[in-house]
C-alpha cells in the first residue's frame, strides 16, 4: 500500500530492541500487551499500543451501564495505567505497508505518522454492521461503545421526562416507543436492561402509565439469542414477551425516515428512539493493510495466530479477536472461533506466548479452546445461561452472569469499583435513574446565562413570526 505523506514516528526508537506494535487497544491489544510485559525480560523488546481511545472498554458490561447498574467509568480501563512499561499512541490506524513493516496512524491532531515494527499484532476488532435503510444514519444510535451506551440511557430517560408533561397523545406515544433492531446477544441484553430501567423509572412519573410504554424488537431471523441454543432461546422469547416486550421475528426495518418506522410486516409507527444492534462486521480499515483477508473481510490467520494467505505466512504479522478468522481446532476443519470476548481473552494469552517464543527462537503453540457457553442478563435478577451444556434460568443465571464478567473484567481496580457499586446499591436491587443528558452540551447553560430571556406569552398564543 502507498500511504499519503507521513511524518516520523511519535514513538522513540529503542536501540537494539525489537518493536512489537499492537494495533487496537481492546481485549486483544490490552491483554496481549499485559502478558508481554509480564513475560519479556528487561530490555528484550519494546511494546507499543495504538488506539483512537486511551482506554479499553469491557463491552459485556455496556448493557448494565445503560441500565444504570454500573457507573460508565468503571467499565473502561486506562491503557497507560494498565500498561506500565509500554508506549501508548492515541490515534487511528489508517493502513499498513507489510513490505516496509510500517503502520500508518492518524493522531487526533496533526498529520499522519508512520510507526515501524518488527512484529505487529492486528487486533482492530469489529464495527457495527449497517444497511442502506432510509433514515437509519440520521435516526439510529449504535451500542458498541461506552459513549453510545451512556447516550442511550440518557436519551431514553430524557424521553420519559418529556413525555410526562406532553398533552399531545401522538407526540407522547412517539416519545414512549423504543425500538431495538437486532435480537442477538448484545441487542437483547441492551433492550432488557433498558426496559427494566424504564419500568422502574415510570413509577416515579405521575404523568406516565406503564401501559403507555412500548418496547419493540425487530429481528430478521426466526429466533432471538441464537448463542444460547434453541431451547433457551425459546424460553427467553416467552419470558420477554410476558414482560410486554413486542418482539417481531422474521421482520426487517425497511425505513425510519423522520422517525417514522416502516417494518417489513406492514406495521408503521413513529418513534424518537432507534437502537441499532443488528450484528457486526470486520473493521473496514483492514482493506488498507495489504494483509490477506477472507470473503467476509476478516484477517486470515493460522491456529498459531500468524497472519497467512495463499502465499504463506506474512513475516512479522499476527492477528486475533473479532477482526480475524481464527480456526477453531475444537470443531471440524473450516470452522472459526466466534467473535466474542471469551475467545479474544484466551487468544491474547497464546498470542503473547508465541510472540515471546518467536523472539527467543522457540516453538509456537496453536490456539485451542472449547467454547464454554454463554450467560446473558435480562435486567436485575433475571437471566439465562448455557454453559458446558448446563441450562440455567432466572436469578441463578443472573448471578452467574455477574460473577463471570466480574472475574473477566481486567484490572483489580475496576473489579473492586464494580463490586463496591453493586454492594452500595443493595447487591443490585436498585438502579441509578438520573440522566445527565446535558453533558453532551456542556456550554448550553453558560450560553443561555448570557442571552436575553424571551418574553413570556400566554398559553395558546401563537409563536411570534420570524419574518
Amino acid at each position: 500500500m502507498t500511504a499519503p505523506s507521513s511524518l516520523e514516528s511519535p514513538v522513540p526508537a529503542a536501540a537494539g530492541r525489537p518493536r512489537i506494535l499492537l494495533l487496537g487497544g481492546g481485549f486483544v491489544g490490552l491483554l496481549t500487551a499485559r502478558h508481554l510485559l509480564k513475560q519479556l525480560k528487561p530490555g528484550e523488546a519494546q511494546v507499543v499500543v495504538v488506539d483512537p481511545r486511551p482506554y479499553m472498554t469491557y463491552a459485556p458490561f455496556l448493557p448494565e451501564v445503560a441500565g444504570g447498574s454500573i457507573e460508565s467509568r468503571h467499565v473502561v480501563v486506562s491503557l497507560r495505567q494498565a500498561l506500565k512499561g509500554a508506549d501508548v499512541v492515541t490515534g487511528t490506524v489508517t493502513g499498513m505497508d507489510p513490505a516496509r513493516k510500517v503502520a500508518f496512524v492518524q493522531p487526533q491532531e496533526g498529520e499522519q505518522v508512520e510507526i515501524s515494527y518488527d512484529q505487529v499484532v492486528v487486533g482492530l476488532g469489529a464495527v457495527s454492521r449497517t444497511f442502506p435503510i432510509p433514515g437509519l444514519m440520521e435516526q439510529a444510535i449504535g451500542f458498541k461503545s461506552v459513549e453510545e451506551a451512556t447516550a442511550c440511557r440518557d436519551h431514553i430517560l430524557d424521553r420519559l421526562d418529556a413525555a410526562a408533561v406532553m398533552t399531545d397523545p401522538a407526540a407522547k406515544a412517539r416519545a414512549l416507543t423504543f425500538v431495538f433492531v437486532g435480537g442477538g446477544y448484545a441487542g437483547i441484553e441492551a433492550m432488557a436492561e433498558l426496559e427494566d430501567l424504564v419500568r422502574a423509572s415510570v413509577k416515579d412519573h405521575s404523568g406516565i402509565s406503564q401501559d403507555e410504554v412500548k418496547f419493540i424488537v425487530v429481528e430478521a431471523l426466526g429466533r432471538i439469542l441464537p448463542e444460547v441454543g434453541p431451547e433457551m432461546s425459546l424460553w427467553s422469547l416467552h419470558q420477554l414477551r410476558e414482560r410486554g416486550i413486542d418482539i417481531r421475528l422474521d421482520t426487517q426495518l425497511k425505513s425510519i425516515e423522520g422517525g417514522h418506522a416502516v417494518l417489513s410486516d406492514g406495521t408503521e409507527f413513529d418513534t424518537d428512539t432507534v437502537v441499532w444492534t443488528a450484528g457486526i462486521k470486520s473493521n473496514p480499515v483492514l482493506a488498507n493493510t495489504g494483509l490477506p483477508l477472507d470473503k467476509l473481510g476478516r484477517l486470515t490467520v493460522r491456529a498459531d495466530l500468524r497472519v497467512a494467505g495463499e502465499d504463506g505466512v506474512v513475516e512479522g504479522a499476527w492477528g486475533a479477536g473479532d477482526a480475524c478468522a481464527v480456526p477453531d481446532l475444537t470443531k471440524e476443519p473450516g470452522q472459526f472461533c466466534a467473535p466474542n470476548a471469551q475467545h479474544a481473552v484466551r487468544e491474547s494469552k497464546v498470542l503473547a506466548a508465541n510472540l515471546v517464543a518467536t523472539l527467543r527462537g522457540e516453538g509456537l503453540t496453536e490456539y485451542r479452546h472449547k467454547y464454554i457457553g454463554t450467560v446473558a442478563s435480562f435486567g436485575i435478577g433475571k437471566g439465562v445461561a448455557n454453559t458446558f451444556g448446563v441450562k440455567v434460568k432466572g436469578f441463578p443465571a443472573w448471578v452467574m452472569h455477574r460473577a463471570y464478567h466480574l472475574y473477566a473484567m481486567p484490572t483489580l481496580d475496576r473489579k473492586v469499583r464494580i463490586a463496591l457499586g453493586w454492594a452500595a446499591s443493595g447487591m443490585g436491587v436498585t438502579r441509578d435513574m438520573v440522566a445527565i443528558g446535558r453533558q453532551a452540551r456542556p456550554r448550553e447553560d453558560f450560553v443561555a446565562a448570557g442571552a436575553k430571556p424571551p418574553a413570556p406569552r400566554p398559553v395558546g398564543d401563537p409563536a411570534p413570526s420570524k419574518s
